[in-house]
């Protein structure tokens, strides 16, 4: 009975728990998920949360729903010690835990990549998470409630403001959603205007999604501004201090949402807490076949994958290349693992993982989307279609689709749900006020 411990329950630690599962006999083997949230985020659904086209809790798999034999642990991994074979994790409540096992799978993923920006910390936030996406809707739409009750000025200007920093596929991905979500909340709001709304995309390189090539990037650009917009290009955030946004081009302008979507930056578990390899920006050195080490030599019992693991990419035919990290690849070296543990259990060999890219999607916001496949280019709603129908096969599980599809359905019939629960994030107030003002 082998021992196999998934540090990561994310798009390639459920892939590969999941296939295991189907893989090996219960008395192979015993695997272990330790993750500090209970499920899997599908990360390309965050956007369209944000916009309410589809529901936070349908972008989140349960991992002790559909992980049947699998052990789940909810708790943070602080150290992994592979000589002994042994791993730490700090639960929710308690002290750190000691946890042996015969086979570790490093699947913790990236965190969201920083910069000393003064303000940033403390007005930013992210969108890798379920909660940040409910969090962005939510305070989008009470700053409309707010708005609405001013008259106009700095103030509504301010409330009506929303800045992005990242022109990757999750930054405009979610910059246009959430776009597409406040345009369509003005004929709700006749006290408001288009001309009240400010939506800025910061983006430090002189062009966005760098995952196409530059045509169907500037035509994305032009959509945008077509549509309101202001994309900055070559421009980085020099401060954002009390949501007062200064540019590096001299720009100033007050914000009253900044949502951080610059890249990733190593797991500091990975980074710093395991004596592992690490390649010098933080990240696992992985081989072609996923197992954890150099190409002349293989850690033994020691495998990773998804966005903490640097693997080469062999399709692309270029010395030094590397998967992209993205949930295509994720998925696939998820299923990889599996497939390749199994067969090192039972005393075959391992295979390289090599993956040709089905090309690049996004979503712009309702009805707008952008798809590349090498020279093929489609835009505007065929690419929108593309987008939704590629997800909702893509996402694990019967189940979710069901939930996904039924949620589109409605949407089309009734029109976007525009209710803000921001009160949910400080529930006990209106409790403790017993209806006093503030």
């Amino acid at each position: 009975m082998q021992r196999i411990v998934i540090v990561g329950g994310g798009y390639a630690g459920f892939y590969a728990a999941w296939n295991l599962e189907k893989k090996l006999r219960p008395d192979e083997a015993e695997i272990t998920v330790i993750d500090p949230r209970p499920y899997m985020t599908y990360q390309p659904f965050l956007p369209e949360v944000m916009a309410g086209s589809v529901e936070a809790r349908h972008a989140a798999v349960s991992l002790r729903r559909h992980l049947r034999r699998s052990k789940v642990i909810a708790g943070q991994v602080t150290r992994v010690e592979h000589p002994r074979r042994t791993l730490r994790f700090r639960p929710a409540d308690g002290d750190d835990v000691e946890l042996g096992y015969d086979v570790i799978v490093i699947t913790a993923g990236a965190v969201t990549r920083k910069f000393p920006v003064p303000g940033i910390a403390e007005q930013a936030i992210g969108m890798k998470h379920v909660e940040e996406a409910v969090a962005i809707r939510d305070r989008l739409l009470t700053a409309f409630d707010r708005a609405s009750a001013l008259p106009p000025g700095p103030e509504r200007q301010r409330l009506l403001t929303v800045t992005f920093v990242g022109g990757g596929f999750s930054g405009v991905e979610g910059f246009g959603e959430l776009l597409s979500l406040a345009t369509s909340l003005l004929p709700a709001y006749p006290e408001l205007s288009k001309a009240d709304l400010g939506f800025h995309l910061v983006e430090a390189a002189g062009r966005i999604l760098p995952e196409v090539t530059d045509g169907p990037g500037r035509w994305v650009v032009r959509a945008l501004e077509e549509r309101g917009a202001h994309v900055h290009l070559n421009t980085q955030l020099v401060s954002a201090v009390d949501g007062h946004v200064v540019l590096s081009t001299g720009q100033e302008f007050d914000s009253e949402l900044i949502v951080w979507a610059a890249g990733n930056a190593a797991n500091p578990v990975v980074a710093q807490h395991t004596d592992l390899p690490v390649d010098e920006r933080g990240f696992i050195r992985v081989r072609a076949d996923l197992r954890i080490g150099t190409a002349d030599a293989a850690v033994p019992d020691a495998w990773a994958a998804g966005d903490d693991a640097s693997v080469p990419d062999l399709a692309l035919g270029s010395p030094g290349a590397r998967t992209v990290p993205n949930a295509q690849h994720a998925v696939r070296q998820g299923r990889h693992l599996a497939a390749n543990i199994t067969a090192v259990l039972r005393g075959g060999t391992p295979k390289d993982y090599v993956h040709q890219s089905l090309g690049v999607v996004a979503t712009l916001g309702l009805g707008q989307g952008v798809f590349q496949y090498r020279r093929l280019v489609v835009t505007g709603f065929p690419a929108w279609v593309m987008h939704r129908g590629y997800h909702v096969l893509a996402v694990p599980t019967w189940e979710r689709k069901i939930r996904v599809l039924a949620v589109w359905l409605a949407a089309a019939v009734f029109g976007r749900d525009i209710v803000s629960l921001a009160s949910v994030q400080h529930p006990r107030e209106a409790f403790v006020r017993g209806g006093v003002p503030r």
